[in-house]
């Protein structure tokens, strides 16, 4: 048996145009070349690889072999494969990002982010991403880190003097309680009843905001570090705490978590900002991330 000789890229190209153009004449037309040039390609692939690909007799138009057929998904493969390389170098050559990490905020809406990511992949296909979501000082530690190129992070966040900042936009925050809570019961809420029932508060996993505590009244709190766990515990009434809007749509239409009406806090808006490390300055895909972001938060109810 000879020895295999590895297949140019070029011929591989050549015999995926004869597949899908159905003849080697048209193939030679969407490729710019002369038929003799196409059929020689063919011809050195069959060598290289020591199989037959098309069978020539009896049609006018060539048919794959059982080993042209077996080989026409590696083949793609392989062109698919060099087309991605090709299109990271000159990515690459045009200042785009090999790879954008991302750390986000828990609250900035899901759906927001999920369709942003979307249309994010469609646009730069070649830039691998990495997506971090934390809360609180969490977020801002993993740019301090040098883990994450860019940051949306919450207002709580003090000036760090090693990033730039930039307001992109809020969410609505609600405090809430299921309907069998007493404050859910109560027609008026008197001040200082909230200070009575335990609360539910969200608190980082990070050094940065460490201690510090973000719209706390009562002296009965529980600390949570995932919004979900927060979120399911006031669905069962154990204590009271606040949302964001968005999150909890459904709930409070089905009745399921009763928006309260506090005297010492109403709803507030939660400001969301960008932040990255000014040594190192966002590239073209996190500067279209932090753009889309600020429209589609602006779009947001």
């Amino acid at each position: 048996m000879p020895d295999l000789a590895p297949p140019s890229l070029d011929h591989l190209r050549t015999f995926l145009a004869v597949v899908e153009e159905g003849s080697f004449n048209a193939a030679a037309r969407k490729l710019g070349r002369a038929i003799s040039v196409v059929s020689y390609a063919i011809a050195q692939l069959e060598t290289q690889l020591d199989v037959r690909l098309f069978d020539r007799e009896g049609s006018r138009k060539p048919q794959l072999t059982e080993a042209g057929r077996a080989l026409v998904t590696e083949a793609r493969a392989i062109a698919d494969d060099m087309d991605a390389l090709l299109a990271k170098v000159r990515s690459l050559r045009q200042g785009l990002e090999a790879e954008l990490s991302l750390a986000i905020d828990v609250m900035v809406p899901g759906h927001v982010l999920a369709k942003l990511l979307r249309d994010f992949q469609v646009r730069f296909p070649s830039v691998a991403l990495r997506l971090h979501v934390e809360a609180l000082g969490a977020v801002a530690a993993l740019v301090l880190d040098e883990r994450a190129t860019l940051a949306i992070a919450g207002p709580d966040i003090l000036d760090l003097p090693e990033t730039e900042r930039e307001t992109l936009g809020s969410v609505e925050m609600v405090p809430v309680a299921a309907p069998g809570h007493p404050l859910a019961q109560m027609e008026r809420i008197a001040p200082g009843e909230a200070r009575k029932h335990l609360q539910l508060v969200l608190t980082d996993r990070s050094p940065l905001t460490e201690g510090r505590d973000f719209s706390v009244f009562s002296p009965r709190s529980w600390r949570l570090a995932d919004l979900g766990a927060k979120h399911a515990l006031l669905k069962e009434g154990i204590g009271w705490g606040s949302m964001p809007r968005h999150r909890i749509e459904a709930d409070l239409e089905q009745g399921s978590l009763v928006e309260l009406h506090l005297p010492e806090t109403a709803t507030m808006d939660y400001a969301l900002v960008a932040l990255w490390r000014k040594d190192y300055p966002p590239g073209p895909a996190a500067v279209w991330v932090l753009d889309e972001m600020r429209e589609r938060l602006a779009k947001c109810p």
